[in-house]
């Protein structure tokens, strides 16, 4: 497996590609069937994974808003963002 990606409603819960294959255009051919085929328009974002922001956002989603800690109220900001 080199990836997967997993949609909640609206919502991007999880994308993962494979390190062997990342530059390949996994991330974006799952990227794109979710919106597509799911109506996937938003994801939350450790702002501490510069990659993964960066992905997103080259992808065409914007930042709508920041929570300073996670879904378990870690220390881990969250960026929020949708297309």
């Amino acid at each position: 497996m080199l990836g997967f990606i997993g949609v909640a409603e609206n919502k991007i819960e999880m994308l993962f590609v494979h390190p062997d294959a990342h530059g390949k255009g996994i991330g974006k051919a799952l990227l794109n069937y979710a919106i597509a085929q799911q109506g996937a328009t938003a994801v939350d974002v450790n702002e501490q994974n510069p990659q993964a922001v960066a992905f997103y956002l080259h992808m065409g989603f914007r930042v709508t808003a920041r929570s300073a800690t996670d879904g378990m109220g870690k220390p881990f900001p969250l960026l929020h963002m949708a297309l």
